[in-house]
């Protein structure tokens, strides 16, 4: 049911003239394009576009953010402009499909209001790198600034082949090439941007991502809690932890293959989306099935729920080599005491002295689990403190939002 309100002429003829008067232009528009769209259900793009509107506190900012959908409906939702972009089925270029829609129809919205002055393009991630330069042509004669989040190294990722790895490398060149600024995540790919592409000389800020330790006041003796141990077969505290999508990048082979060699009465479990031809591989590879100790526990989609499993896991191992910070990692740092890092540099510079690290060398991790058997109750909660201190300081959503306004603002005056 749709709520009309009706405006007396004097209302009408005050918002005329605040428009008239370039009362709208006062606004910054930023345009979010590369998520799947809000209200998010899943995905570190969404969680982001997510609370960046719902945190929003400067009255300057107008947000517009595009959804995929199969509709073209528009709707409005934490103060944003929501519009869906509807995309048609086909395959892997869906996603570069929909960020040229989307972005063109952002530009189109701009060029049908000139009041509108110097809008912001902020693309989440590098998939439309060969066609982004005839899209900053329009946004030049906008006024308007092409943003970019460069996102992970997605050209590293297993799962695709030489030659869409290939479209994916060239296409971040171009998006590096076109950008008026990189919004970076991770230290390490600022680094990597300025390094590997200084021929363009980028312009690039590091804004981190975000993760706020949730809590929450779901009871050791929660039904739901009690019945997922039952139906996994483990207790509290008494299991390793992975949280992540089933993936090679994410190193599931090797900490596999490293934890049936240590002599641990605890568990691994395994909380992952279902993939059947890589499951396969995998018991072929390492015979995971024959250890009862390994037990792959499906998905876990209610917060809570998953919040409270990672607080009473031994430790988290997290796996992950491909990308900038990981969601996942943090979500684990603000609830699990003790967690076990691959040793590359995106993992390090989340982590800090929060954790125990280890290398895909061979025996290196079962080591390191062997080690975190030994440690002590106190030793675990000094992690613990650490791990919770490092997100409280470095990576709390409240300011995040602050330096998102503070970037988007400084070209508004």
């Amino acid at each position: 049911m749709e709520t009309f309100i009706i405006q007396s002429k004097e209302a009408v003829k005050l918002e005329r003239h605040k428009v008239n008067s370039g009362y709208r232009t006062k606004k910054r528009q930023v345009f979010l394009i590369g998520s799947k769209g809000i209200p998010a259900n899943y995905g570190g793009f969404e969680t982001f576009v997510e609370e960046l509107t719902k945190g929003q506190k400067s009255r300057r900012i107008r947000y517009h953010v595009a959804c995929l959908a199969k509709d073209s409906i528009r709707y409005e939702y934490n103060g944003a402009k929501c519009f869906h972009v509807k995309v048609p089925g086909i395959g892997p270029a869906k996603a570069v499909y929909y960020d040229m829609a989307a972005l063109s129809r952002c530009i189109k919205y701009c060029r049908a209001r000139p009041e509108i002055k110097k809008p912001v393009f902020y693309v989440l991630a590098c998939r439309i790198g060969p066609f982004i330069g005839h899209f900053k042509r329009k946004i030049k004669k906008l006024g308007g600034e092409l943003y970019v989040n460069p996102d992970g190294h997605e050209w590293k990722r297993a799962k695709w082949n030489a030659l869409i790895r290939r479209y994916w490398k060239l296409s971040e060149k171009l998006m590096v090439k076109h950008a008026d600024l990189l919004i970076c995540d991770s230290r390490n790919i600022e680094k990597y941007i300025k390094k590997d592409y200084k021929q363009y000389r980028p312009k690039t800020v590091f804004i981190a991502y975000g993760s706020d330790t949730p809590g929450g006041s779901m009871s050791a003796e929660n039904e739901k809690l009690t019945q997922w141990y039952g139906k996994n077969g483990i207790e509290a505290q008494d299991y390793y932890l992975i949280v992540g999508r089933f993936v090679q990048e994410n190193n599931y082979e090797t900490i596999i293959r490293e934890f049936m060699k240590t002599n641990t009465e605890k568990s691994l479990v395994i909380i992952t989306n279902e993939n059947k031809k890589f499951l396969q591989e995998l018991k072929k590879r390492t015979g995971f099935e024959k250890d009862p100790r390994i037990k792959f526990a499906g998905t876990v989609y209610e917060q809570e729920l998953l919040y409270k499993i990672r607080e009473n896991a031994y430790a988290y191992i997290h796996g992950h080599e491909v990308g900038g910070t990981n969601p996942s990692l943090l979500e684990a740092l603000g609830s699990t005491s003790l967690n076990l890092l691959l040793d590359v540099g995106f993992n390090r510079e989340v982590g800090g002295k929060a954790a125990l690290y280890w290398t895909k060398a061979e025996g290196n991790l079962a080591g390191t689990i062997e080690m975190a058997e030994k440690l002590t109750a106190k030793e675990i909660a000094v992690f613990g403190e650490k791990a919770k201190r490092r997100i409280a300081q470095e990576y709390r959503w409240e300011d995040i939002v602050d330096r998102y306004e503070e970037v988007f603002l400084k070209y508004s005056s």
